[in-house]
């Protein structure tokens, strides 16, 4: 995987203001509707900034990721926390390189969670199916599964609205769309400069390449229902209430 390599380093910098706490809260809303879990696979976990909350909050979590980099940031941010080391050492917070569409753990697990857009980076339908499949299997008997995708009409807001740009000290970058309207799929193209760490004016260039398809959302749901989820429902933006075409990120809940 050629994306998140140097990314993953600047990662957290430039993705700040991201709302992890609403995608905690979120899960933990579920989780009391719905049975609390124990244990947690999380997919697409980055560089930890959902699952290391979730371990120092009492769960034992599994972050599954493609990108060694990602996971190389992550074990390090776990490292840096007071119980960083103790937590590891207990086996409450695993670490995993492993595909979505692929992944398996020794045992199953009570909750599989997949939050900030990762499953909109399965470009195939076919992969969709397969990370369906894979979840149910690793879910246990009335296990969740709690993901976010972008809404089809949110690619077409990102083709429309820009380019992006932030301009700040350490970091910067210029961001680019391109869409394809008939697959739903747009390549994201960024420029980032990162300032040197040594100081002064110089900066480091590079460019990454992200390519993001968002589905129509009741064939993602009929495809869930094929996989064996029952109870599925699809809410709008962090809030419980039913999505419809004006939501701009869906999340979905779906139970073995």
């Amino acid at each position: 995987m050629s994306s998140y390599r140097k990314f993953a380093y600047v990662y957290d910098e430039l993705m700040e203001d991201m709302p992890y706490p609403d995608w905690i809260r979120f899960a933990r809303t579920a989780w009391e509707k719905h049975g609390m879990p124990h244990t947690v696979a999380e997919l697409g976990c980055g560089t930890g900034s959902i699952t290391i909350p979730l371990v120092n909050s009492g769960f034992e979590v599994t972050g599954i990721d493609l990108s060694a980099d990602m996971l190389s940031v992550a074990r390090a941010k776990m490292d840096g926390t007071p119980q960083g080391n103790r937590l590891q050492r207990e086996e409450s917070i695993r670490w995993v390189q492993q595909d979505m569409t692929a992944w398996e753990l020794p045992e199953p697990v009570d909750s599989v969670i997949s939050f900030c857009d990762c499953i909109n980076y399965l470009v195939e339908e076919s992969d969709v199916i397969s990370m369906f499949a894979r979840t149910y299997e690793g879910l246990k008997p009335g296990g969740t599964f709690l993901f976010d995708v972008h809404h089809p009409n949110t690619m077409k807001r990102y083709d429309e609205e820009q380019p992006f740009v932030l301009d700040e000290r350490s970091v910067s970058y210029i961001w680019t769309c391109d869409l394809d309207e008939e697959r739903c799929e747009i390549e994201h193209h960024l420029r980032i400069f990162v300032r040197d760490e040594q100081g002064g004016d110089q900066y480091r260039r590079f460019e990454e390449i992200h390519v993001q398809r968002a589905y129509d959302p009741e064939w993602m749901k009929a495809e869930l229902v094929k996989a064996g989820f029952r109870d599925i429902k699809i809410y709008a933006d962090f809030e419980w209430t039913e999505a419809d075409e004006y939501a701009q990120r869906l999340f979905y809940v779906a139970i073995k």
